[in-house]
């Protein structure tokens, strides 16, 4: 449901969600580019962008903006938005997660290459096996250790989420960048794996930032290739 209409962006957000409601804009057809919009609406690319964030979050439009690179399991998509384990869980893929690592790190290089005020991170590495199985990834993500999630490292995640972790802090991904490449795995990663060590594994780093351009987290994960595949596509954002 749409919320109070208060900020420039939620206006839009209404505006479009009327459109969408009403039938001017039909199921799955595409909405306007971002610049498109923009020029309509006279803001800049950022306001809309928050905007069809709302209308994402609300469930009247999914968001593909652009170049997307979505994960695959055993060539199924995952909506991983809500996190993997409930992505996994929607293609009837049961999983447990073992946290391996959960402090409070200054990481400089991520500052530096990202241009963070702050080296100040929480790290959250983990383990995921599914059930009656085998260890299929390993994951490490980098947030910001802001006010909210200081305390993280007693606390623990919420819901055992780091997405609604996020959320529960402020921090909704919006938009960022995933990259790909294969490496062997090396001795710990192939123990925590059960795997010989230099067997290949696909890298993924996913860095996403919230729809006012916030850094939020930076994931980095070693996935089973005989399960996992990257998938690319070109579209924009549709209902």
């Amino acid at each position: 449901m749409i919320r109070g209409v208060n900020l420039k962006h939620e206006r839009i957000a209404s505006i479009l969600a009327r459109e969408i409601r009403s039938g001017r804009v039909g199921h799955g057809d595409q909405l306007p580019g971002e610049v498109e919009l923009a020029r309509r609406f006279a803001v800049s690319r950022n306001t809309v962008r928050s905007a069809l964030a709302v209308l994402s979050e609300d469930g009247l439009i999914t968001t593909r903006t652009g170049k997307g690179s979505f994960v695959l399991f055993d060539g199924r998509p995952l909506d991983d938005r809500l996190g993997w384990s409930h992505a996994l869980a929607q293609q009837g893929v049961e999983t447990r997660v073992q946290m391996l690592r959960l402090a409070h790190e200054q990481d400089h290089e991520l500052a530096d290459r990202l241009g963070l005020d702050s080296p100040d991170v929480i790290v959250i590495q983990r383990l995921r096996v599914i059930v009656g199985g085998a260890a299929i990834s390993i994951e490490r993500s980098c947030i910001p250790a802001l006010d909210e999630l200081r305390d993280l490292p007693e606390r623990g995640l919420d819901d055992n989420s780091i997405t609604a972790t996020l959320a529960r802090a402020g921090l909704h991904l919006d938009h960022g960048e995933q990259r790909l490449r294969g490496r062997p795995l090396d001795p710990d990663e192939a123990t925590l794996l059960d795997r010989p060590e230099g067997t290949w594994f696909l890298h993924t780093r996913r860095v996403s930032y919230t729809p006012d351009n916030r850094f939020a987290e930076q994931v980095d994960s070693l996935l089973d290739p005989e399960h996992f595949e990257l998938s690319l596509n070109y579209t924009g954002p549709t209902t």
